[in-house]
């Protein structure tokens, strides 16, 4: 039997759902019902079993996400030993650059926003706690990448591809393993505009107990970011900051 055999359809579909309902905010029957591409009357029984749960809240004929899952992912944030340990510093790191930090996390081949630190002069943009993006085009996906195997890196590729974010994000296979080692060499990945044109960003990975944890990232616009002693000041903090993540994780 395969694995697509094991599949429970129906439990597909409410995530279909839950999906649709995330990108577009609120909808109505017939909405979710074009957009997921199943029958009127399923998606009736599966929004009123998750209305049931208070999975998702009905304002007249209309359906939204309930804050139940700010409590699922408060509980699955918490239990993640780099957040617990990661946290204040982050907040300080962004605090002493004055620009965002965060922490990513790999999962299933990419990588997850797990915190975000936003300083005094920071910009805001896309990221959030939660999204999840492709390795292969940020400073922070690159950082992990680069203390992956050979063949860990080519089963990410396999799985996510090498998708063309902007005009300067890698999508060879060859050019990205020449950037990994550049990485390794030096301790820390730059993003110089591969996921958003006008973001460039500083990252180090981190590592416990023999393993990548994740990374971290200061990240800010390129007018600020496009200046070499810049970025070198920038890197110097962020890989101090890994460094200490790093002790305590081991030693916590």
């Amino acid at each position: 039997m395969s694995h697509q055999d094991n599949l429970v359809g129906s439990v597909g579909t409410s995530f279909a759902i839950i999906e649709y309902l995330k990108e577009n905010d609120d909808a109505g029957i017939t909405d979710i019902s074009r957009g997921i591409g199943v029958t009127k009357s399923t998606v009736f029984n599966h929004v009123r079993t998750l209305e049931d749960n208070d999975v998702l809240i009905r304002h007249g004929d209309q359906y939204r996400l309930s804050l139940k899952f700010l409590d699922y992912g408060e509980h699955v944030r918490r239990n993640v030993d780099l957040f617990r340990v990661g946290k204040s510093l982050i907040d300080d790191l962004s605090e002493g650059t004055g620009e965002v930090a965060n922490i990513m996390v790999p999962e299933n081949g990419r990588g997850v926003y797990l915190y975000k630190s936003m300083g005094e002069k920071a910009v805001k943009h896309d990221t959030r706690a939660g999204k999840r993006i492709c390795l292969h085009c940020t400073a922070l996906g690159k950082s992990i990448l680069s203390q992956m195997s050979e063949s860990e890196v080519d089963a990410v590729i396999e799985q996510h591809g090498l998708a063309k974010m902007t005009e300067s994000t890698i999508t060879s296979r060859d050019e990205l393993f020449e950037e990994l080692e550049q990485i390794r060499e030096r301790g820390y990945a730059i993003n110089t505009g591969e996921r958003n044109e006008r973001v460039r960003c500083v990252g180090a990975p981190i590592q416990a107990h023999g393993e990548v944890r994740g990374a971290i990232s200061v990240s800010g616009p390129e007018t600020r970011m496009k200046n070499d002693e810049f970025i070198e000041g920038i890197a110097t903090q962020v890989q101090e900051t890994a460094n200490v993540i790093e002790i305590n994780l081991e030693h916590g």
